[in-house]
């Protein structure tokens, strides 16, 4: 296991130990993270009834056209705000935070204090 297949591997592992501890119910939905080199995304699922709750991406309408880049910080905090003005719209205030297997740092980490200061606790 070479290259970019074992980080894809080790991704993997990372993301099933997070997320065995971490669980979201319809009250208190799971707030997960995926990032790639383009894009970050955010969904707020519910892990009862297997279903995802609400979604938000920098490849939102409402974020795109205010960036130059969709898979850097400035577009982690515009997805971090508008998730939290989208969950706030939706009775959602708080959420578990599910970081994906991903190090809360940089991207991951600039999105979880947006959502924060939009009125999210986690």
């Amino acid at each position: 296991m070479e290259g970019i297949f074992a980080k894809k591997i080790a991704l993997s592992r990372r993301k099933k130990r997070v997320h065995k501890k971490v669980q979201g119910t319809p009250e208190r939905p799971r707030l997960s993270v995926s990032r790639s080199l383009n894009s970050i995304q955010v969904q707020l699922v519910d892990d009862v009834a297997h279903r995802t709750i609400l979604g938000v991406s920098s490849l939102h309408p409402e974020i795109r056209g205010k960036l130059k880049a969709g898979g850097n910080i400035t577009a982690a905090k515009a997805v971090g705000e508008l998730l939290a003005k989208k969950a706030k719209e939706a009775g959602i205030e708080k959420v578990v935070f599910d970081r994906g297997g991903h190090i809360y740092h940089g991207r991951v980490k600039a999105l979880a204090e947006k959502a924060r200061e939009g009125g999210l606790k986690f």
